[in-house]
C-alpha cells in the first residue's frame, strides 16, 4: 500500500538546506526500530550544536564559543535541548501509531478518502501539503483521523510490567493464580467436551439443521436444542471462593491486632475516598443539577455532530445523557461507529453460527435462558441476545484484543477453547443486555458491547494485578467499608460473613441484572465517561451504607441477602453525589 507521505509531498524546496540535514539525519535514526541511546543521542547533540552555533554567531559577542559552565544562554541551550528531545519523542511516536494505522482495516477506506481530497480543486499541486491539510479540515476527515489516534493510544493494552526476580515479586502468586484459574476452567470445558462427545471448535452442521438455524435466525428462540445435560462452567460464586483462597506472601510484622481483610494481604494500590472524590469531582459541579441541564439535550446533538471522541467522553461525565443519544455517544467513545469492515466481519461470524455447531452454542442458549429469559426488563432482548453471543463466542479478534498472563503463558497449548480466546461463564450474556435498549440494529449493538466487554469487563471476570481488575476491585470496596462505616463492618466480622460475599456478583457482572435498566445505564454513562470500573466497588459501598439500619437488625446471611436483593429504588447519580460531597 502506498505511504501516506505520497499523497503530502513537498513540490518546492525549502532555505536553511545545512539545517534541513540535520534534522533528516535525526528523522533517520529514529525512524529505526529500536535507535540505540547513543545514536538517538548524538543526533541530539549535532542538532543542538547547530543551534547553540548559529545563535553564537549572531548574538555578536566577543566571538568565543559558548561554554556549558560559563555561556549565559546556557539555560536557553538546555531548554532548546529538552525541545529538541520533545520532538524526537513525538515524532518516534507518530512513526509507530503510522505504522499501527497501517495495520487497521480501517486504513484502506482512510488513505482513499485522502486520495480523493487530493485530486480535487481544493488542493493545488504548487502547494500540496497546505492545501491538502486545509481540505481535510474542511471535509471533516481529520476529525475521523484524530478519533483513530485517539482509540489508538488508549486501548493500547499495555503488558503489565514483570519484575526481573519472580522470587521477589509480590504479586507473582497472583499471576500465577490468574494462569491457574483459566487453565482451570478451560480444562472443565474440555472435560465437558469428552463427556458429551461435543467439538469445542465447532464441526459442520447437517443440511436440516442448518436450514433451520438460518430460518429461525431473526426468532432463535423457538429453534430446537436439548440442553438437558448442559450447565455453566462457572459462576460468579466460583471466581470469588478462589480469589478468598488466595494466599501470598505473609509478612513477618503482622499480628492478630491488625484486621483482618479478606485481600488484606495483595499489595495493589487502591483509592481513599478522598481520591475517588478527586477523580470524579465533575459529579459535583452545580450545572449538573441547574438550569443548565435543561439545555444538556441541545448541547449533547451539538457534542455528536462534531464528531470527536473526547468530547463526547467529556459529556458522559455528567451522568445526565439523554437517553435517545446515548447509543451514539457510547459509540465514538468506544470508537465503534459501524464501517463497511464492521458489517462484513458481523456476516463470516453469523456465517460461521449457521455452518458450524460447537459447545459454546449450547453453553450460551444455556446461560439466556437461566437468565435473560427469566428477567421481566430482558425477556423481550431473548432473540438478538442469542445472536449476539453465539457470534461473540466466534470472534477470534477478541482473543488478539484481550492479552492475559495466561494466553502469553506456554501452558495454552494444554487446553483448547473458545475462538474469542475466553469461556463464557453463568451470567455473561447479562454484560450484552443493556446494550439491547441503546441499538436496534444487532451490528451496531454487537461491536459497542464487543468494545465495552474488551476495555472493562474482561477485567471482571480473570483474576489479574490490573488496577481496574476485579482483585483490585474487592479490595477497594473492602477498604472503603472498613474505614467509612466501621459498625457495619464489626458487625459483618461479629457474625464471620465476609462482606465481599454478599456484593461480588454486582461487582462481576458491573450491576447488570440488578439495577433497573435506566439507571444501570446511567452508571455505565460514568465508567465510560471517567474510564474507571471503581464506581462499581464505590457504589457497593453506597448501597450497603443507605440500608445499614435495616442490615445491623439480622444475623445471617440469607437475611442479609434479601435486604440487598432488591435495588429497584436505588438512584445511581444522586447517591454517588452526595458520598462524594461528604466531609
Amino acid at each position: 500500500m502506498p505511504e501516506w507521505g505520497e499523497v503530502k509531498r513537498e513540490h518546492h524546496h525549502h532555505h536553511n538546506h545545512h539545517h534541513q540535514h540535520h534534522q533528516q539525519q535525526l528523522a533517520k535514526q529514529l525512524a529505526n526500530e529500536q535507535p540505540t541511546a547513543a545514536a538517538l543521542e548524538a543526533a541530539l547533540e549535532a542538532e543542538q550544536d547547530e543551534t547553540e552555533s548559529s545563535s553564537s554567531s549572531s548574538a555578536g559577542s566577543s566571538g568565543t564559543s559558548p561554554t556549558k559552565n560559563n555561556n549565559p544562554s546556557e539555560q536557553q541551550a538546555a531548554l532548546q535541548y529538552m525541545e529538541e528531545l520533545k520532538d524526537a519523542s513525538i515524532h518516534h511516536t507518530a512513526l509507530k501509531l503510522s505504522e499501527d494505522i497501517k495495520a487497521m482495516k480501517i486504513y484502506g477506506s482512510l488513505y482513499k478518502m485522502v486520495q480523493k481530497l487530493a485530486c480535487s480543486p481544493e488542493v493545488d499541486k504548487d502547494d500540496m501539503k497546505h492545501t491538502l491539510e486545509a481540505a481535510i479540515k474542511a471535509n471533516g476527515l481529520e476529525t475521523e483521523i484524530r478519533n483513530v489516534i485517539y482509540h489508538l493510544i488508549r486501548n493500547s493494552l499495555k503488558p503489565e510490567p514483570k519484575a526481573s526476580a519472580p522470587s521477589s515479586d509480590p504479586l507473582n502468586y497472583l499471576r500465577r493464580a490468574g494462569i491457574q484459574w483459566e487453565r482451570r476452567v478451560r480444562k472443565s470445558l474440555n472435560s465437558m467436551c469428552s463427556e458429551s462427545k461435543a467439538q469445542l471448535q465447532g464441526q459442520m452442521r447437517i443440511v436440516t439443521d442448518r436450514e433451520d438455524i438460518l430460518a429461525k435466525w431473526d426468532e432463535l428462540s423457538n429453534y430446537q436444542i436439548d440442553l438437558t445435560n448442559y450447565r455453566p462452567v462457572y459462576a460468579p460464586k466460583d471466581l470469588l471462593d478462589v480469589l478468598l483462597s488466595l494466599k501470598g506472601p505473609v509478612k513477618q510484622d503482622e499480628t492478630d491486632f491488625l484486621p483482618k481483610w479478606e485481600f488484606s494481604h495483595i499489595s495493589l494500590t487502591v483509592k481513599n475516598l478522598f481520591e475517588l472524590r478527586v477523580h470524579f469531582s465533575e459529579l459535583l459541579r452545580n450545572d449538573n443539577t441547574g438550569g443548565g441541564a435543561h439545555d444538556w439535550p441541545v448541547t449533547c446533538q451539538k457534542i455528536l455532530k462534531t464528531r470527536h471522541a473526547p468530547l463526547c467522553q467529556q459529556a458522559l461525565k455528567k451522568g445526565i445523557t439523554p437517553p435517545p443519544l446515548r447509543g451514539p455517544l457510547w459509540a465514538y467513545v468506544l470508537g465503534s461507529q459501524v464501517d463497511a469492515h464492521h458489517t462484513e466481519h458481523w456476516e463470516n461470524l453469523k456465517q460461521s453460527v449457521l455452518t458450524t455447531e460447537s459447545i459454546v452454542d449450547k453453553l450460551v442458549f444455556k446461560d439466556v435462558q437461566l437468565t435473560a429469559t427469566n428477567d421481566d426488563r430482558y425477556f423481550v432482548f431473548e432473540d438478538v441476545l442469542y445472536q449476539i453471543m453465539l457470534c461473540f463466542s466466534r470472534d477470534d479478534e477478541i482473543s488478539h484484543m484481550i492479552q492475559t498472563e495466561f494466553t502469553n503463558s506456554a501452558k495454552l497449548k494444554q487446553y483448547d477453547g473458545p475462538a474469542c480466546g475466553f469461556v463464557p461463564f453463568h451470567g455473561i450474556c447479562m454484560l450484552a443486555a443493556p446494550f439491547c435498549y441503546l441499538y436496534d440494529n444487532p451490528v451496531s449493538l454487537y461491536f459497542t458491547f464487543r468494545a465495552f466487554y474488551v476495555r472493562y469487563c474482561h477485567r471482571l471476570t480473570t483474576i489479574n494485578t490490573h488496577p481496574q481488575g476485579i482483585v483490585s476491585l474487592c479490595l477497594l470496596f473492602e477498604k472503603l467499608l472498613q474505614t467509612h462505616e466501621p459498625q457495619l463492618w464489626s458487625h459483618f466480622r461479629e457474625l464471620q460473613i465476609q462482606p465481599i460475599r454478599v456484593v461480588f456478583k454486582w461487582l462481576m457482572r458491573a450491576f447488570s441484572g440488578h439495577l433497573p435498566p435506566e439507571q444501570l445505564l446511567i452508571l455505565w454513562d460514568l465508567i465510560l465517561g471517567y474510564d474507571s470500573l471503581e464506581i462499581l466497588s464505590l457504589l457497593a459501598l453506597i448501597i450497603l451504607s443507605f440500608r445499614r439500619e435495616s442490615l445491623m437488625q439480622v444475623v445471617t446471611l440469607e437475611n442479609i441477602e434479601a435486604i440487598l436483593s432488591d435495588l429497584s429504588s436505588v438512584k445511581v447519580l444522586p447517591l454517588i453525589q452526595l458520598t462524594l460531597s461528604r466531609d
